[in-house]
């Protein structure tokens, strides 16, 4: 509710807004370019399933920087570690097959979600944070599925397209429930 919200928190909508509507549009085309590229790990593959996490390293650090007036940021600092770790991670995994490239998405997916959870638990008086909170939700039950169908005798990458574009819709979601400073803001 915005009537509730500091002067720092309503400062911060705007940039959050932006930065959630662009993360709303990567996240959508993402998932295009990869369903296009099949379940195979070609070098497109590869490079998208590194630029995923790298972006949002990059996300991570407008947010970071937008929310200083609006509270504490150590989380986003702990998604940006989490986030070089992943692209890392990915692209030595990368090497070895799907299935060592789901294991390392899926345990991302978890930590990151469940970063995301707390995130949006602590912006909760900022308004418009409940699809966030449900977004940090699934992407740890997600993240667990990723791991899970690693095992399988033929695993596919195209779930994380799915992924990235619930998550995109949960980002979009957020940006149009944040609440808008009044006239006197």
């Amino acid at each position: 509710m915005a009537s509730t919200a500091s002067a720092g928190t309503l400062g911060a909508t705007p940039a959050l807004r932006r930065l959630y509507v662009t993360r709303f549009v990567f996240a959508v085309a993402w998932a295009a370019l990869l369903l296009v590229s099949g379940s195979e790990l070609t070098v497109a593959a590869k490079l998208l399933l590194f630029l995923y996490p790298a972006f949002d390293v990059a996300a991570a650090v407008v947010d970071a920087r937008s929310a200083r007036t609006a509270g504490p940021v150590r989380a986003l600092y702990a998604n940006m570690a989490a986030s070089v770790l992943a692209a890392v991670g990915i692209a030595v995994a990368d090497a070895s097959g799907v299935a060592d490239v789901l294991r390392v998405w899926g345990a991302w997916a978890v930590v990151s979600g469940l970063i995301q959870l707390l995130v949006g638990v602590a912006r909760r008086p900022m308004g418009g944070q409940w699809a966030m909170i449900l977004s940090g939700g699934i992407s740890v039950l997600a993240g667990a599925s990723f791991i899970r169908s690693a095992t399988q005798d033929d695993p596919s990458l195209t779930a994380l397209a799915g992924y990235a574009t619930l998550g995109g819709i949960f980002f979009l979601v957020s940006a149009i429930r944040l609440p808008r400073p009044g006239p006197g803001n």
